[in-house]
């Protein structure tokens, strides 16, 4: 099947380092995993390209520099200009991300509009973007950013959400609940392996390495593991990958914690060398802060595949991925001392992180590996097809062009 996806988002990159263009990768890789050819449409590609994509076509869109109003209006006339091309490509199947200001899968569901026949499509839905750049960023044009957003959920031909919240959230919005779905995200198990370090105790010639890895924001909460880390009385030593706009300030907090010597900050980090530094992990931590919580941390996926015993706030969809403590050790969210003690314990207990580390790559594999996440999908757009309910007023592409290619099957 040839998979036309579109990423009009200007703050991520194809090939950047945070999570969300992982995100972006590894749904590709996974699509092409299964023999799909998969052409890229976006508006925005980074430098960080990896030996296994360097071969993906990409064609991009160009914006003007900038923000506010203009920029806005160019996202919508790049999803305009994306979705002809896209119509006149020959495409068996749209995914798109969800952006504010596009409506690309949208436009390619009625037939009529463009001059050719539907494509189905699936709308990636990962956040309310509408609130979010609300509240972090700015908005010049809402009325704009939301009747593009109905416009797409109304549309898409299958509503993929990141968790039950996100889905909710599309629910309020007026989406069908027959075309919404939850699919939390998943792990590229054979890119994201366990390591070969021994299980060991804390000791004065064996420190244990607590680790990091994403964006440095504050809903990450990096600032309360270094708090927590700071209280520590075992052998260990903090190794945080990634950067973003808190970085400066977090180094500061560490050396007024007087823990500098014991963290390593590595900064921005291509995906590609991450599963080496989660080999040199002991211990992976998602310290969350509390608050709204409607994502599906990526992190922390890749912490099991990795065979990683995880510390991790007890929040949004953590806990359910954890299996309630039996994958992971949960800690109230922002609890300096009680994440602090849980370093302790699992640091001087090598045969504890041992048996977390072999049920989480175990579950990893057998449940939330990206082939299974995409392949479910498909299937789902399949189903949808098989009742006549890809959209309510066309009949879209034969059942055929939507089943996985054979070597994938």
């Amino acid at each position: 099947m040839r998979i036309a996806y579109a990423l009009l988002d200007p703050g991520i990159g194809v090939f950047g380092t945070k999570g969300a263009s992982v995100h972006v990768q590894e749904v590709i890789r996974a699509f092409r995993a299964d023999g799909h050819e998969v052409t890229v449409f976006c508006t925005r590609v980074n430098d960080d390209i990896p030996a296994d994509l360097a071969d993906l076509e990409v064609r991009r869109h160009r914006l003007p520099k900038g923000s506010g109003a203009e920029r806005e209006q160019a996202v919508a006339a790049a999803s305009a200009a994306i979705a002809e091309e896209i119509a006149a490509g020959g495409f068996d199947l749209v995914y798109e991300r969800y952006s504010l200001f596009s409506d690309t899968a949208a436009r390619l569901s009625t037939p009529a509009a463009l001059g050719g026949p539907a494509i189905p499509s699936i709308l990636e839905v990962n956040a309310p973007l509408i609130a979010e750049q609300r509240q972090h960023r700015s908005l010049a044009d809402e009325a704009g950013a939301l009747a593009a957003t109905q416009r797409q959920l109304h549309g898409a031909t299958l509503i993929s959400c990141v968790s039950e919240a996100v889905a909710q959230w599309t629910l309020g919005e007026g989406a069908d609940p027959a075309r919404v779905v939850v699919t939390p995200n998943g792990v590229n198990t054979r890119r994201i392996t366990p390591g070969s370090r021994p299980v060991i105790a804390a000791g004065p010639e064996a420190p244990v390495t607590v680790g990091f890895v994403g964006t440095l924001k504050p809903w990450h909460g990096t600032d309360v593991l270094l708090r927590a880390f700071a209280r520590t009385r075992g052998n260990l030593r903090l190794d945080i990958c990634g950067t973003g706009p808190q970085q400066a300030e977090l180094e500061q907090l560490a050396a007024e914690l007087d823990i500098a010597d014991r963290v390593r900050f590595r900064g921005a980090v291509a995906p590609e060398l991450v599963p080496g530094i989660l080999h040199e992990l002991d211990i992976a931590t998602a310290p969350y802060p509390a608050g709204e919580h409607y994502f599906s941390p990526l992190k922390v996926y890749e912490y099991l595949a990795a065979g990683l015993p995880t510390v991790a706030s007890a929040i949004g969809t953590i806990p359910a991925l954890l299996s309630q403590g039996e994958l992971g050790v949960l800690v109230t969210p922002g609890d300096v001392d009680e994440l602090a003690a849980a370093l302790d314990e699992l640091a001087a207990d090598p045969a504890h992180r041992d048996h977390l580390a072999r049920s989480s790559r175990e579950t990893a594999v057998r449940e939330h590996d990206w082939q299974i996440r995409c392949r479910e999908l498909l299937a789902q757009v399949e189903a949808l097809h098989s009742v006549g309910a890809l959209h309510p007023a066309e009949a879209l592409h034969p059942a055929e062009a939507l089943r996985p290619a054979e070597a994938g099957a």
